[in-house]
């Protein structure tokens, strides 16, 4: 009996596969949390990056109300930085708007710092009653906080002039029913400054308490026994423990304080007034409020201004990182 070998033909199913190209298993994994975040950095790039790529794109062009119509804009050869540059009043409220950002931020820490201090020792209920407070007044809209102090400091009818007016004229002098605080920089920044920190230094006081909860009250203990006060206790346990945390608050205060707009709008009365301007104020002089509006100077010294506050950013982050290294 012969039996007939049939030969059999490879199929499809039988040939080895070949290896599809694309990414392995292993870098599909590795890659999968940045595909994952790319519609947020979408999103972050079309809503943060756009505008500050059109914003430096009008700067380096002569960009008017004739442009807005259509017309094509004129590159400018870097016209609007160097008229910028080269302007006496521009240094001048540079000058001013670092002076009046540096006392506003050391306030605010400062102030913000003591009172979450205070609030650690209080007992709950009046830790929970004064963090109720404080935070009412962080709540408060911009423009309702300016308008307050514009009304307590009013020429006419201002609760501030009153009372001075009603002291004796060798106490505090004369004159106080009439007097205008918003005219010049003495005594407007002040109030500027007063009326930035009533509602920014809530922000940093429930800050420092959260971050005085979390330390292990072991190291307290500890320096208690050592013979440590409580100024040198602050100074060994608690700044080193929450020096992130400072970093932190000092930059947003840094970037909060220094594009501070709506406050000074509204208690100097608008832009009319050039000697009380700083740096904000002057981009919407330039870019907005002059005649012919000049969107392409207001854009340059907007730029300006952005990259001074992310170089202070920068530095002061670079010094913290490398201060938690050492």
């Amino acid at each position: 009996m012969t039996q007939t070998l049939e030969r059999h033909t490879p199929t499809e199913a039988d040939r080895p596969r070949k290896a599809r190209p694309g990414l392995s298993p292993r870098a599909r994994r590795a890659f999968a949390p940045y595909f994952l975040i790319l519609p947020a950095l979408v999103v972050l790039a079309v809503v943060l990056l756009w505008p500050i790529g059109q914003m430096l794109w009008i700067s380096l062009h002569d960009y008017g109300l004739r442009q807005l119509q259509g017309q094509e804009a004129e590159w400018n050869n870097f016209g609007h930085y160097l008229h910028v540059l080269t302007d006496e009043r521009f240094w001048s409220i540079f000058r001013n708007t670092i002076l009046v950002c540096m006392a506003m931020v050391a306030l605010t820490m400062t102030l913000g710092t003591l009172v979450g201090l205070l609030m650690n020792k209080l007992p709950k209920w009046a830790s929970t009653t004064l963090g109720i407070g404080l935070m009412l007044a962080w709540a408060t809209p911009v423009i309702s906080a300016a308008i307050v102090y514009r009304w307590l400091f009013d020429t006419r009818y201002g609760f501030v002039n009153t009372v001075l007016d009603s002291l004796p004229d060798w106490l505090v002098g004369a004159g106080w029913q009439e007097f205008n605080w918003f005219a010049s920089p003495e005594t407007l920044f002040p109030i500027l400054v007063v009326t930035v920190v009533w509602q920014s230094f809530p922000f940093v006081a429930i800050s420092v308490l959260a971050g005085l909860k979390s330390i292990p009250g072991e190291l307290y203990e500890a320096a208690r026994i050592d013979g440590a006060s409580g100024w040198k206790s602050f100074w060994h346990v608690t700044v080193p423990m929450l020096r992130p945390l400072f970093a932190l608050l000092l930059i947003l205060q840094i970037i909060w304080d220094f594009r501070i707009f709506t406050q000074l709008f509204i208690l100097a009365g608008g832009v009319t007034n050039r000697e009380v301007a700083l740096i904000p104020t002057y981009i919407y002089q330039l870019g907005f409020a002059s005649t012919p509006p000049n969107y392409g100077m207001g854009s340059a010294i907007a730029v300006i201004m952005t990259v001074l506050v992310l170089v202070i950013s920068a530095y002061y982050l670079r010094t913290m990182i490398r201060q938690e290294e050492a």
